[in-house]
């Protein structure tokens, strides 16, 4: 795969204040990279260097092989960015704003119009595209931000908290688009909602304290998880103990959490246990109302690898 986002050894100062140290990763066509760490961590920095916004203090970026500080205006072509707020003009309509931008962009005419009804359509503004920008709620907004990004069909996306503020119904028609386009282009998304790692994303990337301390698949991450191959039973009343007891025995169960009828089996070392635990069951004629297999916990992970100081980076070699 083209890589068409990279990063190299980028880093940011304020002042005596490292935000952003070191930070190297690279994005290619087809990937969705979740962006993600706590506040502070140095996520917003890193898109605004990335997006040509600010200067970066050391290292790279490139988007489509074009330098964002040697060649800015050919990376801005080939870059969508919806920033933090999704700025614009708020006495503008809907269609005003996007005809302002599709212009910006250097489109006119058929072109320019065609532009903008497909924007309008992909992020489902049609009812609201007469509407000043101001009188929208914050979800309307945020869209209007997104269709500005998506308007000129670039192969590069930097989305900043894409569904801040979207309904239930609103975040999973955007989730439908991000998985739609993902394909021809290469996407960042900085997100808080961790459920939109596993919804959307094909990579994550955790940054705690301006640093990359973790970079896997969502299925990588989860696997990390104390609970990954954990198996959670509902049990009746009268059997909880009976059950706690003989399945808290098996070799493979490292121990046992208990909420009310609830038990949640830890796997010892992330072992598949669910059907050793479905035949101790089984055996000793108890059923459970419900044996649920846990695939892991994202928040879990995220807490534990953001508290922890992440690991310094392995010596580069240098070139002979």
């Amino acid at each position: 795969m083209t890589a068409l986002i990279e990063i190299e050894r980028l880093s940011k100062r304020f002042a005596e204040r490292t935000v952003v140290d070191d930070v190297s990763l690279s994005v290619a066509r087809g990937e969705v990279l979740g962006f993600l760490g706590p506040n502070g961590a140095g996520k917003t920095t890193t898109m605004r260097m990335l997006a040509g916004f600010i200067l970066p203090s050391a290292g790279t970026a490139r988007i489509a092989g074009f330098d964002v500080l040697d060649r800015p205006i050919e990376a801005r072509r080939r870059l969508g960015y919806l920033p933090e707020g999704a700025p614009s003009y708020p006495d503008m309509t809907v269609h005003g704003f996007l005809g302002f931008i599709a212009a910006a962009r250097g489109f006119s005419g058929r072109a320019k119009a065609a532009r903008v009804s497909h924007a309008v359509g992909l992020t489902e503004l049609g009812d609201v595209v007469n509407f000043p920008i101001d009188t929208l709620s914050k979800g309307f907004r945020r869209r209007v931000g997104l269709a500005a990004s998506l308007l000129h069909d670039p192969e590069t996306l930097i989305l900043d908290e894409p569904t801040d503020g979207l309904d239930p119904n609103q975040k999973h028609a955007v989730r439908t688009l991000i998985a739609t386009i993902a394909a021809e282009k290469a996407i960042i998304i900085s997100t808080h909602i961790l459920e939109e790692v596993g919804a959307v994303c094909s990579r994550a990337v955790i940054i705690a304290r301006g640093r990359v301390a973790a970079d896997d698949t969502p299925a990588g991450l989860l696997s990390r998880s104390r609970y990954h191959n954990a198996v959670t039973l509902t049990l009746a009343p009268g059997i909880v103990a009976q059950a706690e007891a003989l399945l808290g025995g098996l070799p493979m169960v490292a121990g046992i959490e208990r909420d009310g009828s609830t038990l949640t089996l830890l796997a010892r070392a992330g072992q598949e246990i669910i059907e050793a635990v479905g035949n101790a069951m089984a055996d000793a004629g108890l059923r459970a109302h419900e044996m649920r297999l846990e695939q892991g916990r994202l928040d879990e992970v995220f807490r534990a690898i953001t508290a922890a100081p992440p690991a310094l980076p392995a010596p580069r070699r240098e070139a002979a």
